[in-house]
């Protein structure tokens, strides 16, 4: 059996040991949005650390766990924290909790973050609907002999970011008079922050905003069929856009104060997206 399918058939057991509950949702909260998990009628929750095999976020302000359970009649697993490729584990292992969600039954995948603005139109505290994504700097997680039983060895790219789940989220903003914005994200590899001459590279890429994760689990997502959305917090102005050096406690710091609009358009989004 390929190694890395057999990694997901084991966490897969393992979690079943602990629950049988049958996801139609499945959520990723970035950097500073882990509160989101609050508005959940939990029936489980499960650290990744009580999974076999499974990578633990080192992350400050990542909990490291999934959280099953409600958001009204909604049944949602999400995760509040997610692991990166930073933090020194293969590419596989970084998507290895989205296919397991996948696996455990969620056909909807929404996908947060926290990014910096590239977009000279955008300001720190913006909300970004990613329209598509560039994907060059981080490594493909596909890469390697293909695991078939879960899709497709050249799957296609041409709308990863499902046109009726963006108009779904589109139509809450509207709803409920949120600014948002819509743009393409890309993911470098971090941790450091990018450089002002990646950043203008990027600009000049069509890129609006970046940060460290996301675009890896969505292609993973993609590649097992599942819809897939997200939207990016801007918690601050990228290198040689904004005029101060960048830490990751102001994209923290940004992400909280932006996270009760955020928490409003996630859950209306998730109620919307489950009546699909």
């Amino acid at each position: 059996m390929n190694p890395v399918f057999e990694k997901l058939q084991n966490c897969y057991e393992s979690v079943r040991k602990k629950t049988d509950f049958v996801p139609k949702v499945a959520i990723v909260l970035g950097s500073g949005l882990g509160k989101f998990a609050d508005e959940i009628d939990v029936v489980e929750k499960v650290s990744y650390t009580e999974i076999e095999g499974f990578p633990t976020s080192t992350v400050p302000g990542h909990e490291g766990r999934f959280v099953f359970g409600y958001i009204d009649k909604v049944p949602v697993v999400c995760m509040q924290g997610r692991v990166h490729y930073y933090e020194g584990y293969p590419i596989t292992d970084v998507v290895l909790p989205i296919r397991l969600m996948a696996k455990l039954g969620a056909e909807y995948l929404f996908l947060t973050n926290a990014s910096g603005g590239i977009n000279r139109d955008f300001k720190a505290g913006d909300f970004m609907m990613l329209t598509d994504h560039v994907s060059v700097f981080a490594p493909n997680p596909l890469i390697g002999p293909n695991i078939d039983e879960i899709g497709t060895r050249f799957p296609d790219m041409s709308s990863v970011y499902n046109p009726i789940l963006q108009d779904i989220i589109m139509s809450v903003a509207d709803d409920f008079d949120i600014s948002i914005q819509k743009g393409v994200y890309a993911q470098l590899t971090g941790p450091s922050f990018e450089s002002p001459a990646e950043i203008r590279m990027l600009s000049k890429l069509g890129v609006d905003a970046v940060g460290m994760s996301t675009v890896v689990e969505a292609i993973a997502a993609n590649h097992m069929g599942m819809k897939i959305c997200a939207i990016s917090c801007v918690c601050n102005l990228a290198a040689g856009i904004c005029e101060t050096p960048l830490t990751h406690d102001e994209v923290q710091e940004a992400a909280a104060k932006a996270a009760p609009l955020f928490k409003q358009i996630l859950r209306e989004s998730i109620i919307r997206i489950g009546a699909l």
